[in-house]
């Protein structure tokens, strides 16, 4: 949870900036964006798959680019 004080003689829009870049370090805005629309558990794993490998797949890529001898 954000919690901010405003300070003495602040502007509420200083006040309110500050809690958004709170908001935005403790990464609810993240968080809300991720739960915006519920997701059956098989796409999350599907999801979850093929971004594991799109990871090595570019691990590979990498890997074999360094170790080519020219």
């Amino acid at each position: 949870m954000v919690n901010i004080k405003v300070h003495e003689g602040e502007s509420i829009e200083e006040a309110i900036r500050r809690f958004k870049r709170e908001c935005e370090r403790s990464g609810i805005m993240q968080e809300i964006k991720k739960r915006e629309f519920y997701k059956a558990p098989s796409v999350l794993k599907k999801e979850k798959l093929a971004e594991t490998k799109r990871k090595i797949h570019r691990k590979m890529l990498k890997d074999n680019k360094w170790s080519k001898s020219k």
